[in-house]
């Protein structure tokens, strides 16, 4: 034993592990009625014993390596685990409690730690310890001696929760919940006799729950590993939601420093319940393994030539740039083999290699110039697709060359090299209207095989002369699997049939094919939902749901598809701050089609909304992530820029002149008009803002007039009822202002905004406004359903109690300063100051009179909260020194020491300690694996102990009159000014 546990240089906690493990794996468990404890010689002949024997066997071991054991004995209390484990055992189905026994070591420094080898597990919570002795014998509860009698003995054990406090894996109880559904089922009903017409959708992420330090969930887009889990979460999804689905495997955002476009996974099906595709096995899920050829590429497009009435000779081979590989190869040095070099860092040189592998004269794939017939533009209402189109592509080195790189072949097509047609004789191409209604959706099991057209004669052409078709079909064959790559189709109704063509193409060939390229065109008669990368995260692009029961199951199923797909919603810093994903949680409000969105018909709703959330800024905070300002993602209108409340008021007098609240507006474009250049951030971009209108009524193209209103400041919540709780809310607040819209100004917060509301207590006074206002008018909102969000937002570092005065630490909130631009590896960067925090202090129970609490030394500015006795103040700090940062000639404030001063006496009579990290200086190398670790660091950090011993005289201080609620250490103090509210006193008896 002694070899299989100690190593070299093993620490202390390691050894107490795998020692604690091997008992527990070569020790069977038994449920022994037999009285008395076997040796340990037995308990290892047998390897089975009880819990008490395995207890004592691992005392014995443990004395024997020279560390101080005792035997523990009483009761193992084990409840359900909120969520289910992905890994072994869940635990128990119902809460229960027993007999237990165990083992506890003596460490010093770190005192008795309890082990049990029943679970291979440490001692935690629910083992309640009655007797720990030397020996099992003197743990017995009842000893002696009894004659003959006839006893009847019989005990019972239960356990009862009590209280429990709001937590992220369990926010709410059964009958809470019950009425949570029961209020969005009365707000729906409000919705429907309102004609509201409204859908609710978002942008949740996820991050990996195996692998929270790779860069791939902290700051970079992309990695292979975050491919495979969003392709099983596709796929996972597609079978949730969506039978008879097209799964598109295209490209998405494509941002400077990438070398590539990102991948966008897509899933789309019809709303009238018909299949897209009829056959799942003929099309691939990202998960086919084939061995298909290169010419099989050519034979598809040639048999789907003929399914869309067109030429075969229309077929085109496309080849690698032999000429550009030659030059390049030219260029390498004389010993460089491409090959055998190591190639992982060098892109260029590792196509270039697999080009040469491949073979460079052999055809890459195979292109069809494909485009939809022309429509007469009077014909607004499309019953039918119109048929299709080809032509040549003439090239002047006669054979088709593609782009170097390493994308889809539809993104390396030479169209720079192909002739233009005229610009007076170009056919102008529209996309269709969103305010359009389109008619229903051609059948695809009706469809029919055109006339396949015969070769012309030499005097004929079957193609328009004036026109070189510049959208294509393309057709390749990576790793086994047949790619097409759809060209750009203005109308859904093209979209489909050619999606339907290739279906009949696949079935007569039977071959499975991948579709990529460019997706279905935006249609109120398709839905879908994406699965895309962002820095740090997955971002799932859900479907709307029209009703609140639609709204429960998707994002109820969403949350727990990503669970098991090994996906997470929330992840823990290294000092053990609980935080969301970091990627938002954004949330969408519209329609099924932009004419019956409820913003375009009733602006003033929008303006109700914007109104209410600049009147309270609890809604702007409670829900927000960690990084919140000016230059966050998603600011507030009043965060921006100082003049943006004046002009929002002019726009706002413009709306209510033009249009009647309460009435429905004949302009939709009015709201982009009056409101695009006000909803933006510092430097005008309009996505970037709290109230995100890009997808309302934009004029840039039919994709930005999708009627839908974007909320951004909204992070991801870590359980799947926080997150309709969210939702829940924001139907509410908008049934209400549907039926009475709001009448409040806008308020010129100030600094007021970055101090007071910075502090957790004043953000749940302002929320508590909000439930109170809902209330009123008639939606049975209650505070504590909000209490987890608080929580999870305002974690409570830890509380004090000296006499009778209680001093509690919570974390509040930071905005971020941007740096200015810096040089980096990649170019310039600039980066935030995250290195000053904030944290509220709350004090109940005081005598301001007689009682002050200082900071480092330094008087907080406390307010009184409007309960006797109770005050909070805010400390903003400096925790770290990194590289850059605003002052860097600040030093670092922390350890935090809080003491409370008895002016009377002159000295402190208590107080606590707050470390930024690890107190012992044993500083974290990785991050918590799960809440309870990151629970136990954020625990360590806290000493309700530490304060200042000897005789204080603390300095009198001003308010700072910008952030009069907040100590900021970085700041020299305020001179003191008579007449003040005195805040901090010293010398005897409050003189």
């Amino acid at each position: 034993m002694r070899e299989e546990v100690v190593k070299p240089g093993q620490r202390i906690v390691d050894f107490l592990v795998g020692i604690n493990a091997l008992a527990q794996r070569d020790i069977n468990y038994i449920v022994r009625m037999e009285p008395g404890v076997q040796t340990p010689e037995q308990t290892l002949e047998l390897k089975l014993g009880s819990c008490r024997d395995t207890g004592w066997l691992l005392v014995q071991a443990l004395r024997h390596m020279g560390l101080a054991a005792r035997f523990a004995s009483g009761y193992l209390i084990q409840l359900v685990a909120d969520v289910k484990a992905l890994d072994g055992p869940s635990g128990t189905d119902k809460d229960f409690t027993d007999l237990h026994a165990w083992t506890e070591v003596y460490i010093p420094g770190a005192g008795w730690i309890g082990l049990d080898p029943t679970s291979g597990l440490f001692a935690g919570e629910g083992h309640i310890p009655l007797a720990c002795t030397a020996q099992p014998s003197s743990a017995a509860p009842v000893i002696g001696a009894t004659g003959i009698c006839e006893v009847h003995m019989d005990f019972s054990m239960t356990v009862t929760r009590i209280h429990e406090d709001p937590r992220v894996t369990k926010p709410y109880t059964e009958a809470q919940w019950q009425h949570i559904l029961n209020l969005g089922h009365a707000v729906d009903k409000e919705l429907k006799k309102g004609d509201v017409r409204l859908t609710q959708g978002g942008e949740p992420t996820f991050v990996s729950i195996d692998d929270m330090e790779g860069p791939e969930w902290n700051y970079t887009a992309l990695s292979p590993k975050k491919r495979e889990l969003a392709g099983l979460l596709l796929k996972r999804m597609q079978d949730r939601y969506a039978s008879g689905a097209l799964l598109h495997f295209g490209q998405g955002k494509w941002y400077p420093g990438e070398p590539l476009p990102r991948w966008a996974l897509g899933c789309y099906w019809r709303a009238d319940g018909q299949p897209l595709w009829r056959k799942p096995a003929l099309l691939d899920r990202g998960d086919l393994k084939d061995t298909r050829q290169r010419d099989e590429a050519g034979h598809f497009l040639k048999v789907l030539s003929g399914h869309l009435g067109l030429s075969e000779r229309y077929v085109i081979s496309a080849f690698e740039d032999v000429v550009h590989a030659i030059d390049q190869e030219s260029r390498w040095p004389k010993n460089l083999d491409p090959l055998a070099a190591d190639l992982k860092n060098a892109d260029e040189r590792r196509r270039i290699a697999a080009l040469i592998a491949e073979g460079l004269g052999d055809p890459r794939g195979y292109v069809l110039p494909l485009k939809p017939l022309a429509r007469p533009q009077s014909k607004r209402k499309v019953t039918a697709p119109a048929g299709w189109r080809s032509s040549p592509w003439p090239f002047r080195r006669g054979h088709l060359f593609l782009l170097p790189g390493d994308s889809p072949m539809g993104l390396r097509l030479p169209l720079a090299s192909l002739p233009w047609v005229a610009p007076e004789d170009m056919e102008v191409e529209f996309e269709r209207d969103p305010f359009d209604q389109g008619e229903a959706l051609p059948d695809s099991a009706k469809r029919k095989k055109p006339k396949a057209k015969t070769q012309p004669k030499a005097s004929e052409q079957d193609y328009d002369p004036r026109e070189i078709i510049h959208t294509a079909l393309c057709a390749e064959v990576r790793e086994g699997v047949l790619h097409l790559f759809m060209p750009p189709v203005p109308l859904l109704e093209d979209y489909v049939d050619l999606l339907h063509a290739i279906e009949n193409t696949a079935e007569e060939l039977a071959i499975a094919v991948r579709i990529e390229g460019y997706p279905p065109p935006n249609d109120p008669r398709l839905r879908d939902f994406k699965v895309t990368p962002d820095p740090g995260v997955i971002e799932v692009n859900i479907h709307p749901a029209r009703t609140w029961p639609e709204l429960v199951e998707n994002i109820t199923s969403l949350y727990e598809e990503a669970r098991l797909t090994r996906l997470g919603t929330d992840k823990f810093q290294l000092d053990g701050r609980h935080t969301g994903t970091g990627g938002g949680n954004h949330v969408t409000l519209g329609s099924l089609t932009p004419a019956d969105s409820p913003l375009l018909r009733r602006p003033d709703v929008l303006m109700s909304l914007i109104t209410y959330w600049q009147n309270h800024p609890s809604l702007s905070y409670l829900f927000s992530g960690m990084f919140i300002g000016p230059t966050s993602q998603a600011p507030r209108v009043d965060e921006a820029r100082h003049e943006s409340l004046y002009e929002l008021e002019i726009a706002f007098q413009q709306m209510a002149e033009r249009l009647k609240p309460g009435d429905e507006s004949l302009q939709p474009w009015l709201v982009d008009r009056l409101l695009r250049n006000l909803l933006v951030d510092l430097s005008g971009n309009t996505h970037r803002a709290e109230f995100c209108i890009d997808k309302l009524y934009s004029p840039d193209s039919s994709s930005g007039r999708l009627g839908l209103l974007e909320f951004r400041a909204f992070e991801m919540p870590p359980h799947a009822q926080m997150s309709l709780l969210q939702m829940l809310l924001l139907r509410a607040l908008l049934a209400r202002f549907w039926k009475h819209p709001y009448e409040g100004r806008l308020i010129r917060w100030g600094t007021e905004l970055h101090d007071r509301f910075m502090l957790p207590h004043f953000v749940a006074q302002d929320f508590t406004d909000v439930i109170t206002d809902l209330q009123r008018a008639g939606y049975a909102f209650e505070h504590e359903w909000f209490a987890p969000f608080v929580e999870f937002r305002f974690p409570r570092y830890g509380t004090v109690v000296y006499q009778g005065i209680e001093i509690e630490l919570r974390q509040a909130i930071e905005p971020w300063h941007v740096l200015g631009e810096e040089v980096s590896a990649g170019g310039t960067a600039r980066y935030v100051d995250s290195s000053v925090e904030r944290m509220q202090v709350r004090v109940r129970h005081m005598n301001d009179t007689r009682h002050i609490v200082t900071c480092n030394g330094r008087p907080l500015p406390l307010t009184p909260t409007g309960v006797r006795g109770e005050y909070v103040a805010g400390v903003r700090y400096r925790a770290w020194s990194p590289p850059s940062a605003l002052h860097p000639t600040i030093g670092v404030h922390a350890p935090l020491v809080f003491d409370l001063v008895d002016t009377w006496s002159s000295r402190s009579i208590g107080g606590c300690t707050y470390h930024v990290s690890h107190p012992g200086g044993r500083n974290y190398d990785t991050f918590p694996i799960n809440a309870n670790e990151a629970e136990a660091r954020r625990l360590a950090r806290f000493w309700n102990h530490g304060h200042t011993p000897g005789e204080m005289h603390v300095r009198r201080e001003g308010r700072n009159p910008d952030y009069p609620f907040t100590l900021d250490l970085r700041r020299a103090p305020e001179a003191w000014v008579e007449g003040e509210v005195r805040l901090a006193k010293e010398g005897k008896g409050g003189s």
